[in-house]
């Protein structure tokens, strides 16, 4: 039977592994070496692989944002697409999360699933509830792949919304989104939340409201979250549920020749404080 996004995910995690690296290759930040490469797409492959080997021992999954992708034009899709398949042929038991921030209506929605799940071959992907539990149906009936919903976001202006009171309780939309989700969308058990390592009471607040969901841990790294407290925060039950994502703190870690080597050294910085935050939980 293959491997579906939760198996890989939770094989990850027992083996203490719970850092994700997030790929989001900017053509302007590479080494000065990569501008040999016969086309952007080939630096971005070039680049992202030298990442993925520097770093695959140390990580619970990959996560591409689609964003960098789709800006390199007709070199994007190729791009995107060799890196995900370099991670599914290369290293099998890692998961990749495409981070393309999905929501449509239904027949939309099937779309990007076929073009997400089947084409690009991604694991995961993250989604907006926006349109409700009915429009995402086509994303959330793939049992074998992973949906991250929206929740509580890293960035300063995410409570413009994210924070309103909603319902009879009056909770926050965050709160009430994450509950939703818990409840009545993760019937399939493929479901996680956004949470913002910028605001760890938060995170706590999420973990409340869904006690056994995956939790990606954003706002790590050069958004300046606090690591300890959103790992505290975001641990469950059994001491695992967290994706806690560094993109460009791994990445540029260094942009000289030793790129790779400093990538690792990030990646194993970030590995090291997660693991030793979940032993001194409270």
């Amino acid at each position: 039977m293959p491997a579906t996004y939760t198996s890989l995910l939770r094989a990850r995690w027992a083996q203490g592994s719970f850092l994700c690296v997030g790929l989001d290759a900017d053509l302007r930040r590479l080494p000065a070496s990569f501008a040999e490469a016969a086309s952007p797409a080939d630096a971005i492959v070039a680049f992202n692989t030298a990442i993925i080997d520097a770093t695959h021992d140390l990580v619970c999954a990959y996560k591409p944002n689609s964003a960098w992708y789709e800006a390199l034009g007709s070199d994007g899709h190729p791009a995107l697409s060799r890196t995900i398949h370099y991670i599914k042929d290369r290293y099998p038991g890692i998961p990749v999360i495409l981070d393309a921030k999905r929501g449509d209506i239904g027949e939309t929605n099937a779309a990007y699933a076929r073009s997400v799940f089947d084409d690009l071959g991604a694991d995961c992907v993250t989604v907006h509830p926006y349109f409700g539990r009915e429009s995402l149906e086509p994303i959330l009936e793939r049992a074998d792949k992973g949906v991250i919903v929206m929740g509580a976001n890293s960035n300063p202006g995410a409570g413009e919304f994210q924070d309103l009171p909603v319902g009879p309780e009056g909770e926050p939309l965050y709160a009430y989104v994450a509950r939703q989700v818990a409840t009545h969308w993760n019937a399939l058990g493929n479901c996680g939340l956004t949470v913002g390592a910028t605001n760890p009471g938060k995170i706590a607040r999420v973990r409340e409201v869904a006690p056994d969901l995956p939790l990606l841990v954003l706002g790590i790294g050069a958004q300046g979250g606090d690591l300890a407290a959103s790992v505290h925060a975001g641990l469950d039950s059994r001491s695992e549920g967290i994706i806690v994502n560094a993109s460009r703190a791994v990445i540029y870690a260094s942009s000289g020749p030793d790129f790779q080597e400093a990538a690792r050294a990030a990646a194993q910085s970030f590995a090291t404080g997660i693991l030793a935050a979940r032993e001194s939980r409270p």
